[in-house]
């Protein structure tokens, strides 16, 4: 235990050092600013922006969430402000938060990705940069990005020659082979992985006999994915180098714990934001409860430390 008998919570991801392994997913914590006064900012290790992209996106049309047995579906189709409003309204309210901002960014082609990343790279309050690849690439017919080792490695490769900042590519779970996806990105330069991305999912109303989202079909997320994700996380942690960011259902700190030791270095916390906005800060908190608890000085050995 440190001097104060509190355990050590910190956790360094591909050289970004952070207080405690607990972020926000993408899509669910806004810029930041929207839970400023639901969250102590800086009791969380990081925050990740919603998606940006190099122009605004009005979204899919309503409705575009629905709540599930053990989950929600969204399709809010990225909506954004774009990445010169990003700069100019929203980067000033990072300068002062003393908690890394990760910004979270997708395309419809590489030199979309690419130009993206030289435009984050420029600025100073992002810490890191999350790549989503769940996008289909608009010059290949629509093939998802992130569907394809090959398609998603020239997205890495690309975005690595334009950035020196820490380089994270969020994993979608709708793939055969998570590994080999895993595995394409290490070897085009990622230095940290997030996963999972949510499922495809759909809901019906029975008695309008059509979809409930307008969008027919969404990502599936919250605690009815968490085994999914779990299972990824212990998979492609056996078999890549660098750190993992567990995501996928965690609602609390047992969760949380769980990613740790199937080979997370550092956690998202997104659905149960929605059900608490404080949920991150809560998480993080009960962490270090069940660290003292338990007697486990430094949360660090927990990682991939899952008997098997």
């Amino acid at each position: 235990m440190k001097p104060d008998n509190r355990p050590d919570m910190t956790v360094n991801l591909a050289g970004l050092p952070l207080r405690n392994p607990v972020m926000t997913a993408s899509g669910t914590f806004g810029y930041g600013e929207e839970f400023a006064e639901y969250v102590d900012m800086e009791s969380i290790g990081a925050f990740v922006t919603k998606g940006l992209s190099l122009k605004p996106r009005a979204g899919n049309p309503t409705p575009r969430i629905v709540e599930t047995p053990g989950g929600m579906l969204n399709a809010i189709g990225l909506q954004n402000v774009g990445i010169d409003a990003f700069i100019t309204k929203k980067v000033p309210y990072l300068r002062t938060v003393n908690t890394p901002a990760i910004a979270n960014f997708f395309g419809n082609t590489v030199d979309e990705y690419a130009e993206m990343a030289r435009r984050l790279d420029d600025i100073p309050e992002v810490a890191a940069l999350e790549v989503n690849i769940s996008c289909p690439n608009v010059k290949l017919g629509g093939i998802v990005f992130g569907t394809d080792p090959d398609c998603a490695a020239s997205v890495v490769a690309a975005c690595r020659a334009a950035t020196n900042k820490p380089l994270i590519i969020k994993l979608s779970p709708n793939v055969t082979d998570v590994v080999l996806m895993a595995r394409a990105c290490e070897d085009a330069g990622a230095d940290a992985l997030s996963m999972i991305n949510t499922l495809i999912g759909m809901a019906i109303d029975l008695n309008k006999r059509r979809p409930v989202l307008a969008n027919v079909t969404g990502g599936f997320s919250g605690p009815a994915i968490k085994p999914v994700a779990l299972r990824m996380v212990w998979q492609v942690a056996k078999a890549v180098k660098v750190p993992i960011i567990g995501i996928g259902g965690i609602m609390n700190a047992v969760d949380a714990l769980e990613f740790m030791l199937a080979g997370a270095t550092a956690v998202q916390v997104g659905t149960a934001s929605f059900i608490n906005p404080g949920a991150a800060q809560k998480i993080a908190e009960d962490m270090e409860t069940w660290l003292i608890e338990n007697g486990v000085a430094d949360i660090k050995s927990l990682i991939g430390a899952l008997e098997s």
